[in-house]
């Protein structure tokens, strides 16, 4: 079932994207080496509360956590707990939050102190892929339009998209229909209409799309150990121009201080 929202829901559900980008700008100010990623989620577990809100991830098919803390070649889901981020890490941060029946869910990588160049590069343009698909997130097109933005992409630059995972419609529920694949071919797929929510997210790899899962059942990792990035927006399908709910801006603020 793909439900198409009112403007008037929409609004609500911005609501709760925004404070996930502003629980993400929280945990951006503590990322540091030396930091375990428990205290991460703690800070985020109770900024999200304070502000009225549940974790949306927090016992989410079981999910143990507020946050999926995904580190290095963890490409999503992975459990904070004593792991300690070191220099040169790079680290996917993905969070939901339950508000007036609504659900927002971003994610964003982030560097831990000075990282390698060539990773450095897997992020930005991970990133720049997200914007391109958003692009293509217009009533009229087809889901395959978002899915081949961000292939045509990132492989131009020998980067592979994991076929595993893929964004999802997102409202009073966490997960709808349609699942928005990362990689596809142009013109096909469910049709975008005015008033759909999708969650869209680029799941990047330095090395070969294969994925697999920890014995944790959550851990995704890379088959070959090598990073991945991973960036994470709301929005909502609009004639002419996609509408972002989430937003990256309170991050970048606390980045570029």
């Amino acid at each position: 079932m793909t439900y198409i929202k009112t403007d008037e829901e929409i609004e609500i559900q911005r609501q709760s994207s925004l404070l996930v980008g502003k629980t993400l700008a929280e945990v951006a100010a503590l990322i540091r080496p030396g930091i375990e990623t428990i205290e991460l989620d703690k800070r985020a577990e109770e900024f999200i509360r304070d502000h009225g809100a549940v974790p949306g991830f927090k016992g989410y098919g079981g999910f143990p956590a507020t946050l999926c803390i995904s580190v290095n070649d963890v490409v999503v889901h992975g459990i904070p707990g004593k792991q300690v981020l070191k220099e040169g890490d790079i680290v996917s941060i993905d969070c939901g939050v339950l508000m007036n029946d609504f659900y927002g869910d971003s994610a964003y990588t982030f560097a831990v102190g000075e990282v390698e160049k060539e990773i450095l590069l897997l992020m930005e343009r991970t990133k720049e892929s997200l914007y391109l698909a958003i692009e293509q997130a217009v009533a009229g097109k087809r889901v395959g339009d978002i899915g081949n933005a961000v292939q045509s992409y990132v492989e131009n630059f020998g980067y592979s998209v994991v076929r595993d995972l893929v964004g999802h419609g997102v409202g009073r529920n966490l997960h709808e229909k349609p699942e928005v694949p990362n990689f596809g071919r142009r013109g096909t797929g469910p049709k975008l209409k005015q008033g759909m929510c999708l969650a869209i997210e680029p799941m990047v790899n330095l090395g070969v799309k294969e994925v697999f899962q920890d014995k944790d059942g959550w851990t995704i990792r890379t088959n070959d150990a090598k990073p991945s990035a991973h960036f994470e927006h709301d929005i909502a399908i609009r004639n002419g121009k996609a509408d972002i709910l989430s937003t990256f801006e309170y991050i970048e603020k606390v980045l570029n201080k």
